[in-house]
């Protein structure tokens, strides 16, 4: 019989909505992050440097591309006889075939997914979150306070508890309360949606709770285990952890990373991040290029200037384009003469030539007022901005755009574009 100590479970169905334009073809854990990497290559070359081997990805909004990027495993080791990397939609059963309807909900409906490994520990894991941690340690806390959960808690400013699942301990961190975005919170421990089961005691919770509606973790899962008086111990995190859930947060998690000395350093050799890499040329910067403070991916040619930047892969910046404080990823152009300042711009777009990005006075979005935020310019993949015009702060953009789409030559702030 195969039997693990510890098998994770990735969650990684989720759209993501705040991120807009970006995820509108593509699951949160599937996007771009630093140049080179998926959000998804955090939490997967966390589990194959914390020593867990077997890892169960559960997927279910627009898969194709994260099942693509994720393959049989091989860039973070995950290519195995026995284990490694396996990805799980939802599929028909024999009777009650459902989507996925909650964190839980999901877990549940892979009961035998687990099983199958004989699991004496199950690592529940989000696949939308920037950090490095070694679950063997958190472990290690788990059996050395004989807890049947450990939950991951980080400590938030005061100031913005309110917008957390909050966990209340006391003096030995063993949880004795929760609170889900309070106005007046009593804790600024927030849960990361992290968490270690002894597998008996999630079987039997799951089971217990299959028949509610939407089971998610934090609102039934854990209250149920507590009400039931099984020990939960809080794993106070104390590294870098970011979650990228809004387009604000996620630009300031990129612009981060090319901090003198960055909080989030891609660079450690003893904890790599790993993903799947295209053999492509290497970088060209020509000899009138300006280029300071950025990290820039392979095949890509700038022949203008650039500062502050997370380039991705393939991406060309030609003459007398400038391009500050912003994210362009893999295959995009931007033309001559553009100017792109605080922007997020998708795969495979065409700035075109002498545009200008992100100008003028900020004005709250008209479409999504709380996506689309932080004075940035949000542009989809596949769009195409046309020559010429100028385009203002708190814009989404996605879609073939023409200068019919620009009245006098302009997209105020505020204002949007989507054609899907």
């Amino acid at each position: 019989m195969i039997k693990k100590e510890m098998i994770a479970m990735l969650l990684a169905g989720g759209q993501g909505s705040r991120l807009g334009v970006l995820t509108s073809k593509l699951a949160k854990p599937a996007v771009s992050f630093g140049g080179k990497y998926k959000i998804i290559d955090f939490p997967l070359s966390n589990c194959i440097n914390s020593g867990i081997d077997t890892v169960g990805v559960l997927t279910q909004y627009q898969p194709l591309r994260l099942n693509q990027h994720i393959g049989i495993g091989i860039p973070w080791d995950l290519d195995r006889n026995i284990g490694g990397v396996t990805v799980l939609p939802p599929y028909e059963k024999s009777e009650n075939t459902d989507w996925y309807t909650g964190t839980a909900n999901a877990i549940y409906q892979n009961l035998e997914f687990m099983k199958y490994y004989n699991p004496q520990y199950v690592a529940i894991l989000g696949g939308d979150h920037i950090y490095k941690m070694d679950y063997e340690l958190m472990l290690d806390f788990h059996k050395k306070n004989n807890a049947k959960i450990t939950l991951a808690t980080y400590e938030v400013p005061w100031e913005e508890a309110s917008r957390f699942g909050l966990v209340i301990t006391d003096e030995n961190n063993r949880v004795v309360d929760f609170e889900e975005k309070p106005a007046v919170p009593r804790s600024n421990k927030a849960s990361m949606g992290i968490y270690i089961f002894d597998y008996d005691v999630l079987e039997e919770a799951l089971t217990t709770l299959s028949e509610q509606p939407g089971c998610d973790f934090g609102m039934h899962v854990i209250p149920y285990c507590h009400e039931r008086g099984d020990k939960i111990m809080a794993y106070n995190y104390q590294g870098y952890w970011k979650d990228v859930g809004t387009l604000s947060s996620y630009w300031e998690a990129n612009m981060e990373l090319i901090d003198i000395i960055p909080e989030f350093n891609l660079y450690e050799e003893f904890w790599r991040i790993y993903t799947k890499t295209d053999i492509i040329p290497p970088q060209y910067f020509s000899e009138n290029a300006k280029v300071s403070g950025c990290i820039v991916s392979e095949g890509t040619e700038i022949y203008g200037e650039v500062s502050k930047s997370v380039i991705g892969a393939g991406v060309t910046i030609e003459e007398g384009a400038v391009v500050t404080n912003s994210i362009i990823m893999q295959g995009t152009v931007i033309k001559a003469g553009a100017k792109v300042d605080r922007s997020i711009i998708a795969e495979n777009c065409v700035i075109g030539e002498n545009s200008e990005l992100c100008v003028g006075e900020e004005a709250p979005n008209k479409f999504k007022e709380k996506v689309y935020a932080g004075g940035l310019v949000t542009i989809g993949e596949n769009s195409v901005i046309p020559a010429d015009v100028k385009i203002g702060k708190n814009v989404a953009i996605v879609g073939i755009t023409t200068a019919e789409d620009y009245p006098d030559g302009v997209l105020a702030s505020g204002e949007s574009i989507i054609r899907q």
